[in-house]
């Protein structure tokens, strides 16, 4: 992702009057990986193995962006890029595979309440670590 994008990127304290993010906000990435482990246990009971993998790469990625922000460290941009595309695809591959009914709405629902935010609020705290 280029530093143009992230730099249109809102919510984040920036000079031309942007809101700041609050401080708890630092913490989600890391509350975001704990919310995960109860679902790799279901997924990995069930055999599904592709999206353990994935779920497993976003656990990764969120543990590598907590634990750099924890630090005040620059490099927070890297995982927090790499965590933001990996919850967008797992939004487009759960609505793209859901079916119809009552499975397609809850991809839907997850995908633009916790997903899709989540990977847009990675992106803010990344870009606010790069900027310090």
């Amino acid at each position: 992702m280029s530093t143009a994008v992230l730099g249109a990127l809102p919510c984040s304290p920036t000079r031309h009057g942007a809101p700041a993010l609050p401080a708890w906000t630092e913490r989600v990435p890391a509350f975001a990986a704990l919310a995960l482990l109860p679902w790799l246990a279901v997924l990995a009971v069930g055999h599904e193995t592709s999206w353990v993998v994935l779920d497993l790469l976003e656990l990764a990625a969120l543990i590598s962006l907590d634990a750099l922000l924890r630090r005040r460290s620059r490099a927070a941009i890297r995982p927090a890029c790499a965590v933001a595309p990996l919850l967008a695809g797992d939004a487009l591959a759960d609505v793209g595979t859901a079916g119809t009914g009552l499975p397609l709405l809850a991809a839907v629902v997850m995908a633009g309440c916790v997903e899709l935010p989540l990977a847009a609020l990675c992106l803010a705290l990344g870009r606010r670590a790069a900027r310090a």
